[in-house]
């Protein structure tokens, strides 16, 4: 079994956690090998040396100690020469159980593939050294704005109930083409299920398990702002919507097609925004407003 532990203070990642399975390999570095063959043996041992496979208590383990099955590990992520990512977070909020923070373009909120210590969860684990940070919802990395962090595990559950009962009002905002055709306001639904390749959605048949409301904010000759305020929270699902509208949405790699792109190219942002959240604090009882202050 594996989930996340101690927060390693140099990378601001959570451990790993890993019970060694059945097997009778002679070493804690045959097994680990043999159970993540895409590793490198040198990288495993590599990783001892710098203590970053611990047994459960964080002492450090050696490469050559015994395979015992049942041994519970801790190990630390990492991706050989991760690329930084040149654009800073914003906390606009912070207090014992919640935290605001206004994200750039192209910063994961969480670890994900390449993406390990250059993501805004580690990010905000190593500046505040709370191992307890946990985003209540996220955005993509390619969109900009405000994510949600619980900070405490006593009220956790409490916040993350205002986004299962849609107790949450979320706006976006979005440059794409004009449509003079379309009468606006109006509302996109559609039923989402992943797509090709699998990172991708597409809208199907049947019902609907989406809805977003679209407005304008403003209209120039060719490109209009909109805003968008999505009820329900599917992956990439504004994104979808204001393609099947036949406005994608300017910057978009992803919809109406996939599009060859430079992961180290930054010159050209998806135009959406997380502009606004607003909601009545479980805590307190009072309404809160919070506003991005990026612009697109």
């Amino acid at each position: 079994m594996t989930g996340a532990g101690h927060v390693d203070g140099d990378a601001g990642v959570a451990a790993s956690r890993l019970q060694l399975p059945a097997g009778h390999w002679p070493t804690l570095l045959d097994g680990l090998c043999a159970r993540f063959p895409a590793i490198p043996r040198a990288q495993w041992l590599d990783r001892f040396a710098r203590g970053r496979v611990q047994d459960r208590d964080g002492r450090a383990l050696s490469a050559t100690d015994p395979y015992r099955v049942g041994l519970e590990l801790r190990y630390f992520r990492e991706v050989a020469g991760e690329a930084p990512i040149p654009f800073r977070e914003t906390v606009l909020h912070a207090d014992d159980d919640l935290w605001v923070v206004d994200k750039p373009h192209f910063l994961p909120v969480v670890p994900a593939g390449r993406h390990i210590a250059e993501t805004l969860l580690a990010r905000l684990r190593r500046a505040s050294g709370n191992a307890d940070l946990v985003p209540l919802h996220r955005i993509d990395r390619a969109t900009a704005g405000l994510v949600l962090f619980s900070a405490s595990r006593r009220t956790r559950a409490r916040y993350q109930a205002l986004f299962r009962e849609r107790a949450i009002d979320k706006t976006y905002e979005a440059l794409a083409p004009a449509l003079p055709d379309v009468a606006f306001p109006c509302v996109r639904r559609s039923r989402l299920a992943r797509g090709e390749p699998f990172f991708r959605m597409c809208e199907v048949e049947g019902e609907a398990n989406t809805e977003t409301r679209v407005d304008v904010i403003a209209r120039s000759e060719d490109i209009w702002r909109y805003r968008l305020q999505p009820v329900t929270g599917r992956k990439h699902q504004l994104r979808v919507h204001m393609a099947a509208l036949g406005a994608p949405i300017i910057g978009d790699t992803l919809y109406p097609r996939l599009l060859e792109t430079d992961a180290e190219d930054f010159s050209h942002p998806l135009k959406l925004l997380a502009r606004g959240l607003a909601f009545v604090d479980p805590l307190t009882g009072m309404r809160r407003e919070f506003t991005s202050l990026r612009e697109l």
